[in-house]
């Protein structure tokens, strides 16, 4: 059974940072893409950053570049996304993605909120 559990969002105030962690299995994890999506209320969802599963490439949404970090660890079977230098408008929830030519799979999220 394939399984993204995303864990580490809360409540921060702006300039703060928080870790975001996935824990996948069910799956090869290491052969996957792994990405970090959000979605704000009212908004669509957005892809906030990507790491590559062979060549560990990365890329990051223009609004987060220079303040979010994309890492896996391909023995642990996670992904997380470190997050400094939270601004109000980072608020969404938060979700992990595992993608492939043969299969697409989904966290269910976690909430970030940045908020004084």
């Amino acid at each position: 059974q394939v399984q993204l559990v995303e864990s580490g969002g809360g409540l921060v105030q702006p300039g703060g940072s928080l870790r975001l962690s996935c824990a996948a299995s069910g799956f090869t994890f290491s052969r996957y893409t792994m990405r970090w999506y959000r979605q704000a209320p009212g908004k669509e969802r957005e892809l906030v950053a990507t790491m590559t599963a062979t060549a560990g490439s990365t890329n990051y949404a223009d609004s987060v570049k220079g303040r979010f970090t994309i890492s896996r660890d391909n023995a642990k079977n996670t992904v997380t996304l470190q997050m400094n230098s939270l601004k109000p408008e980072d608020t969404a929830i938060y979700y992990c993605n595992a993608v492939q030519y043969w299969g697409n799979y989904w966290g269910q999220g976690t909430q970030v909120t940045v908020s004084s």
